[in-house]
């Protein structure tokens, strides 16, 4: 069987690069594409065993490799310009464009969906107001991204099988592509994570300082609270927008390395988390610390967080539903060992055995019809 791995582009190492770590444990043999590669040779060896990838042309355009992100009209046309017809398997890892690879009949097209690009469907009007564009720059804008929701509902169909990363992402492509997924929820190097029991009496959030992730919300309750302490890990466009508006109380920590991070963690009473993401990978690194999670109920994090058991749902966006969570918080007791056996579930090495048996079953099934 032979074997190409589409994923949207290289140049960080974040939660879906996880995902391809994995991918490239399981599979070794794998071709690799994406519209970008700018990947430092340190992540290049942890997610592709230092394999080279091929790119298309928006690598070579100027200015690319500080914001490629301003060539998204070019997205649709560069990505379909990849050849892939020689490979068996085609697995893309998208949530932006890579599902849209040209695929024939003899192919099976299994697209791991990180999610539908969210800039174009649920997070279209955040993006707009938050980018700021004028009158002119904004109606472009708009136009662009009308025509790549087109585009997007159109090569859905080039899938044969969806993944989604969560039950969230599930529903989510079920509305925007009217298509069925299986769920494979994304890998957690929980074993790296070491159960901490005996707490201190700070609260920890860590992310990096964007609009979405909602740092600066959290910050803002905690200002509310002045007899708690909050410690912020991350950085980010955001980072001195929050420092100047962060009291006594909230202490900002900067960017951390991994060993750092994993001690502020473990030793938190409790982590903040106000974003509604697909899945949330760092909260179930919390959870395997054996700290509990004090988050907004919406998105993955209902999937990963057990109410009353390994931490707090709060309802609402807003200052005031965090800090009647974290008062609700104080007056329950939690168990960091039941905590650690929940983030178990979603362990690396369940992961890559459920996409291996999956993927397995899908293509035998796939040739069976050929």
């Amino acid at each position: 069987m032979k074997k190409a791995l589409i994923h949207d582009w290289y140049y960080v190492n974040g939660g879906a690069e996880k995902v391809l770590h994995s991918f490239n444990s399981i599979w070794t043999d794998f071709e690799h594409y994406a519209l970008v590669d700018f990947l430092n040779d340190s992540d290049r060896d942890y997610i592709l065993n230092g394999a080279k990838v091929n790119t298309s042309f928006i690598q070579k355009l100027p200015t690319a490799k500080s914001n490629h992100r301003k060539f998204l009209q070019l997205f649709p046309y560069a990505i379909e310009q990849f050849d892939l017809n020689e490979y068996d398997l085609v697995l893309s890892s998208s949530a932006s464009v890579a599902k849209g690879v040209m695929t024939n009949q003899n192919q099976l097209h299994i697209c791991y969906c990180h999610s539908p690009m969210r800039y174009a469907w649920d997070l279209y009007h955040q993006y707009l107001e938050e980018s700021n564009f004028g009158f002119l720059s904004g109606m472009y804008a708009k136009r662009v991204l009308h025509k790549i929701r087109m585009w997007d509902v159109i090569n859905s169909n080039r899938v044969d099988v969806f993944i989604a990363n969560s039950n969230y992402i599930k529903g989510r492509i079920k509305k925007i592509y009217n298509r069925d997924a299986k769920v494979i929820y994304p890998p957690v190097d929980v074993l790296n994570f070491k159960l901490v029991e005996q707490k201190d009496e700070y609260y920890f959030t860590a992310s990096r300082m964007v609009p979405y992730k909602k740092i600066e919300l959290i910050v803002r309750a905690f200002n509310h609270m002045p007899n708690k302490k909050l410690i912020v890990a991350g950085d980010g466009p955001d980072y001195k927008k929050i420092k100047s508006l962060s009291k006594s109380n909230v202490e900002l920590v900067g960017f951390l390395e991994t060993d750092d991070l994993k001690q502020y963690m473990s030793k938190a009473k409790a982590f903040v988390f106000a974003a509604e993401e697909d899945f949330g990978i760092i909260p179930v690194e919390a959870q395997a610390c054996g700290t509990p999670v004090i988050a907004y109920n919406k998105g993955g994090l209902r999937e990963t967080v057990i109410e009353n058991e390994t931490g707090l749902l709060f309802k609402h966006q807003t200052e005031e539903s965090i800090i009647e969570a974290v008062k609700a918080f104080e007056k329950l007791d939690f168990n960091p060992v039941a905590i650690r056996q929940n983030a178990m579930r979603f362990s690396t090495e369940r992961f890559e055995e459920e996409m291996k048996n999956f993927v397995n079953e899908q293509y035998t099934r796939f040739k069976s019809k050929l």
